[in-house]
């Protein structure tokens, strides 16, 4: 990778990637397409910018020429509980700014990474080890894209020669940006409600695994693919990837390590337990591990350790 653009800059993945990227190959090299506010802090100063709706093709096409991108990281979505509410929506971003990626690949030669999800898993999947290669059928709009996307994503790859990548996220726990609209996101409120000295209401059930993520696990995890040799790939769209497997009581367990006082009480939402228990328990990554060398930095006290020091140095500073 050389000139990289990353569609969704100011997301939850995309506002704390942009800035890896820009450490790996430089400021200069990495263009942050944002679409609309909140901006993180210095996001114009700290390298090119670009205005992009996804769903308009040529704005994608306009930014690839102007700064001759190689690269393209797509991470234009409608995360899952905010798409129940929007289905439309969610198809129409999900879908309308993979295949204009895909497309404008196709026409100047790029690289294309556009993340999927275990919410691309559903009913009838296995939820223990969940193999790479199973049964498919989400429940939710937003999982619905993700799997039309890996296909779509392998069509271009076998149909033209796009060099089209993906891995299937689990839940990601971020101390930088706050959750939005996800349904793993309690897994980030926690660590906020116990550095805040709040008791948490957790929508989810005790006992209720979901694969999860520490986010410098999942940028390393994204720039890893890109770099990775393309004759030792199998799978291309998606990859299985996690770190660890946790249920709310694994993650109150770890906090009160170093917050003793931090208590948990259930009022469970019926959506967001639906869609949590129709994702798997735990996913098989052996493909990643395999193909690509995927091995994870972090587990569940590591990521704790890290969260508690990096969100009191924000509550230090007023930002919390």
């Amino acid at each position: 990778m050389k000139n990289i653009l990353v569609i969704g800059a100011t997301g939850q993945i995309g506002s704390e990637l942009i800035l890896r990227l820009r450490e790996v190959y430089g400021e200069k090299q990495v263009v942050a397409g944002y679409f609309a506010p909140p901006f993180p802090e210095n996001f114009f100063e700290q390298g090119p910018t670009v205005k992009i709706d996804a769903t308009k093709i040529d704005q994608i096409a306009s930014a690839v020429k102007e700064y001759n991108i190689d690269t393209i990281y797509n991470l234009a979505a409608i995360l899952s509980v905010v798409g129940e509410q929007y289905p439309k929506l969610a198809w129409n971003v999900g879908m309308g700014a993979l295949m204009n990626c895909l497309d404008v690949a196709k026409e100047y030669h790029c690289g294309v990474f556009t993340p999927s999800s275990i919410g691309s898993f559903g009913n009838g999947t296995p939820l223990d080890a969940t193999p790479q290669d199973t049964i498919q059928r989400p429940n939710t709009i937003y999982g619905i894209t993700k799997v039309a996307g890996e296909l779509l994503s392998d069509y271009y790859m076998q149909r033209y020669g796009v060099d089209a990548r993906s891995v299937r996220f689990p839940g990601l726990i971020s101390n930088v940006t706050l959750p939005g609209g996800g349904t793993t996101d309690y897994a980030v409120e926690m660590y906020y409600a116990a550095l805040k000295g709040e008791r948490y209401v957790c929508p989810i059930k005790a006992g209720t695994y979901l694969d999860m993520m520490y986010m410098p696990d999942a940028l390393d995890a994204s720039i890893k693919l890109m770099e990775a040799d393309t004759v030792r790939l199998i799978h291309h769209n998606s990859f299985n990837i996690t770190a660890m497997s946790l249920d709310p009581e694994t993650i109150r367990i770890a906090i009160q390590k170093h917050i003793p006082g931090f208590d948990v009480e259930y009022a469970v939402d019926p959506l967001k337990q639906c869609i949590a228990e129709s994702w798997p328990n735990s996913m098989d990554d052996h493909c990643a591990r395999d193909e690509w060398d995927w091995n994870p930095v972090f587990d569940i006290d590591s990521m704790t350790q890290d969260m508690i020091k990096k969100l009191s140095e924000k509550k230090m500073h007023g930002l919390l």
